[in-house]
C-alpha cells in the first residue's frame, strides 16, 4: 500500500527513472489495484505529458489524482508495446481504460479432411483437427442456419462416424433428402467427394461455380426425363439462392473484410462487427465497450480492435467507420501476430462506404434499444426499492435456485441482474457436494450453496470494492428458508444485505407469489405490478439454469464410463475402445492382444488399460 505522493507529483517522480524507450505503463491507486494501462513510443515523453498539472479531460485528471504508483515494462517496438497493452487490460480491466466485456470465440464450419465421407459440422475453440476451416460466424444461429441449407445443397452428413462405419442402413437425414446416403452404402467415395468439391467451392466464394453446375445437372436430368431428380435439384438451387439473399448486407465486390462499425451517444457505445467471407455475410454482432463521456471515437475504436484481436484472427482488411489514432501500427501489429499483411481503411465512397454505412445504422439502432432497455430496468430497480423498502436501488441482484431428483446429481444455480439486465458471465453453479445431506434437502442445500458463496466473497473481496458484493438476494422459499439464509448471513457477518424470499402463493400460481422477509409481515404485490412481472422473470431465470445445469450433470453422468478414469485415454482413445468392443465392461474383460488390434492403442497404452481394470478390480 503507498504513503507517498499521489497525482502529478508521484508521476513527475518516476520521470528521472525514464527514457525514450516504447513500452507499456500502469497506473496504480493508493490500494495498489491498477488504474490504466498505456502504451507509449516513447515512455518517457509521455509520462511526462501526464505529470502537466493542467490540460487534462476530467477523466484523465480524476486518474492522476488518483494515482499512487506507477509500473513500466519496456519492448523491443512500439508494435510489441501495443499487443502487450491490450493484453493488459483484457487482463487486469482497469477502471480508466476502454474494456470489452463480451469476448465469446466464434463458430467456424468445419470439413474434416481424415475421413472419406468427409463429416459438415460446426467446430468452436482451437483448430486442431486436420481439415478445413470457413469462418468466423457471429453466432451459432447463423452457423446452424448455414449448417442446415448446406445439407440440404451439398447433401453432406452429419451423422457419426460410427453409423458410417456401420454401414447396414441410411439415416434419417437420407430419407428427408438432407444427406446423400454414406451411411446405408447409397453413395461411392468419389461421387461423394464431388459434393464435398461443391460445399468447399461455395464456401469459398466460388457459389456462381456451384449454382451454374447444378443448373446444368438439373437440365440433364430433365432433358433424360428424371424429372424426380430434377426437382431435387431445383430445390437445391432455390436453397442456395435463400441463403445468398437472405444476408442483409449483401457484398458485390468485397471477398473477405471485417466491417466494425462505432457509434457513441451520452457516454455509451455500440459496436457493430459484420464478417464478411467468400464473398458472403456471415453475420454480425453488437458489443457495448466500457466507455465514459469523454472518450472519442478514435480511442473507443483502436481499444476495441486491439482487444477483439487479441483472441481472434482478424480478416485481410479491416474497414471502419472512423479513422484510428494509430492506424499504420495496428496493421502492423495484427499483422505480425497472423504472419500476413493486414490493410485497414476507413472508406469515403463506393461499395465498401456503402457497407460500412449500413453497419453504422445497425450499431445507432442497437444502441437505441439499448439505451431505452437500461432505461426500463433502472425504473424497474427503482420500483424494486420502493416496493420493498430498500435503502437503494440495487445495482446487483443474486437469485438462487436448487434442481435435482430426489437428491440425485443436485445442484444449485445462481444467476446476477442489474442495471444491464441479467449478466450471463456472473452466472455461477455449485455442485452439492454434502455427503450429509438427506435427498431432497433443499434447506440443507441452501446453506451449501450461500456457505460456499460467502466464504468465496469474504475471501476474495473482504472490503467489498470489486463490484461482486449483492446488495439484494432473491431466494426461492418461504418463511423457513428466509430464516435458514439469514442465519448463514448473520454467521458470515453479511446481515446488512438485503434478502427477499418468493414463494408460489395460493394454488402455486404464477401472479399470487408471496414474500418473505426478516422481521416484516408476509406481503405480496398487486398481480399487474411491473415489479412483479421484474420477479418472475429473474426466478423464471434461475430456474432454467438450475435445471439446465442438473441436466447437463445427470447426462455426463449417464453418458461416464469406467475408461473416463483410465490414464491416457481420452475421447479419440475412448471412442476407438468403445466402437472395437462395444462397451466398457467388454473392455474391461479384454486381453493384452485384443487391446493393442485397436487403431490408436499401442502396446505401453494396452498395458495401462489392462493394469488398470486388472489391478483396481
Amino acid at each position: 500500500m503507498s504513503s507517498g505522493p499521489t497525482g502529478h507529483a508521484c508521476i513527475q517522480a518516476y520521470l528521472k527513472t525514464l527514457d525514450g524507450s516504447p513500452g507499456v505503463y500502469r497506473m496504480l491507486d493508493a490500494e495498489s489495484r491498477v488504474l490504466y494501462v498505456g502504451k507509449a513510443k516513447n515512455l518517457k515523453a509521455r509520462v511526462s505529458s501526464y505529470a502537466r498539472p493542467a490540460g487534462h479531460s476530467p477523466r484523465i485528471a480524476r486518474m492522476i489524482s488518483e494515482t499512487a504508483s506507477m509500473m513500466f515494462l519496456t519492448t523491443s517496438t512500439e508494435t510489441e508495446a501495443l499487443l502487450l497493452e491490450q493484453n493488459l487490460i483484457k487482463q487486469l480491466k482497469p477502471r480508466y481504460n476502454v474494456l470489452l466485456r463480451d469476448d465469446k470465440s466464434f463458430p467456424f464450419i468445419f470439413i474434416s479432411t481424415e475421413h472419406d465421407f468427409p463429416r459438415l459440422e460446426k467446430h468452436r475453440g482451437a483448430k486442431t483437427r486436420k481439415g478445413r476451416y470457413y469462418g468466423p460466424f457471429a453466432s451459432a444461429g447463423a452457423v446452424n442456419r448455414t449448417l442446415n441449407t448446406l445439407q440440404k445443397v451439398f447433401l453432406l452428413r452429419s451423422c457419426t462416424d460410427k453409423e458410417v462405419e456401420a454401414g447396414n442402413r441410411p439415416c434419417l437425414n437420407y430419407h428427408m433428402k438432407r444427406c446423400a446416403g454414406p451411411c446405408g452404402g447409397k453413395i461411392s467415395k468419389e461421387d461423394y467427394a464431388k459434393l464435398v468439391k461443391s460445399a468447399d467451392d461455395f464456401l469459398s466464394g466460388r457459389s456462381t461455380k456451384v449454382q451454374q453446375q447444378l443448373a446444368a445437372d438439373m437440365m440433364d436430368a430433365s432433358e433424360a426425363m428424371e424429372f424426380e431428380k430434377a426437382a431435387g435439384l431445383r430445390d437445391r438451387i432455390k436453397a442456395l439462392t435463400m441463403v445468398q439473399s437472405a444476408q442483409g448486407i449483401n457484398p458485390r465486390t468485397v471477398e473477405e473484410a471485417d466491417l466494425i462499425a462505432l457509434h457513441l451517444e451520452n457516454g455509451q457505445a455500440c459496436v457493430q462487427v459484420f464478417f464478411i467471407r467468400a464473398g458472403q455475410n456471415w453475420g454480425n454482432k453488437d458489443f457495448y465497450p466500457r466507455v465514459g463521456a469523454d472518450f472519442d471515437a478514435a480511442e473507443v475504436l483502436e481499444a476495441f480492435v486491439g482487444q477483439f484481436y487479441a483472441s481472434k484472427d482478424p480478416a485481410r482488411r479491416l474497414i471502419l467507420s472512423h479513422p484510428l489514432d494509430n492506424p499504420d501500427l495496428m496493421a502492423a501489429a495484427l499483422s505480425s501476430k497472423i504472419g500476413r499483411k493486414v490493410e485497414i481503411l476507413v472508406p469515403k465512397r463506393g461499395e465498401k462506404a456503402e457497407l460500412i454505412d449500413a453497419a453504422l445504422r445497425n450499431a445507432r439502432e442497437s444502441l437505441a434499444r439499448k439505451m431505452s432497455e437500461s432505461a426500463t430496468q433502472t425504473k424497474l430497480l427503482k420500483g424494486l426499492a420502493e416496493a420493498f423498502d430498500l435503502n437503494a436501488r440495487p445495482k446487483r441482484i443474486e437469485v438462487y435456485d436448487n434442481s435435482h431428483i430426489q437428491g440425485s446429481f443436485a445442484v444449485g444455480g445462481m444467476i446476477v441482474a442489474g442495471p444491464e439486465g441479467f449478466e450471463k458471465g456472473q452466472y455461477r453453479k455449485f455442485n452439492i457436494k454434502g455427503d450429509d445431506l438427506t435427498p431432497g434437502d433443499d434447506f440443507g442445500m441452501m446453506k451449501e450453496v450461500l456457505t460456499r458463496r460467502f466464504k468465496r466473497l469474504k475471501k476474495e473481496d473482504p472490503d467489498r470494492t470489486s463490484g461482486t458484493w449483492p446488495d439484494l438476494l432473491l431466494i426461492d422459499g418461504g418463511a423457513g428458508q428466509v430464516s435458514a439464509v439469514r442465519e448463514i448471513m448473520e454467521e458470515f457477518g453479511v446481515g446488512d444485505i438485503a434478502m427477499i424470499g418468493v414463494a408460489k402463493g395460493e394454488d402455486r400460481d404464477a401472479g399470487k407469489e408471496e414474500f418473505y422477509r426478516t422481521g416484516k409481515p408476509v406481503m405480496a404485490l398487486r398481480h399487474n405490478d411491473p415489479v412483479l412481472y421484474f420477479i418472475q422473470r429473474m426466478r423464471d431465470e434461475a430456474h432454467r439454469f438450475a435445471i439446465g445445469t442438473h441436466r447437463a450433470k445427470r447426462s455426463k453422468a449417464i453418458g461416464a464410463t469406467p475408461l473416463d478414469d483410465v490414464p491416457g485415454v481420452g475421447a479419440t482413445r475412448k471412442r476407438a475402445l468403445l466402437a472395437h468392443f462395444g462397451s466398457a465392461k467388454a473392455v474391461s474383460r479384454a486381453n493384452l492382444s485384443d487391446l493393442t488390434a485397436v487403431e490408436g492403442i499401442s502396446a505401453n497404452m494396452a498395458q495401462t488399460i489392462y493394469d488398470f481394470f486388472h489391478e483396481n478390480g
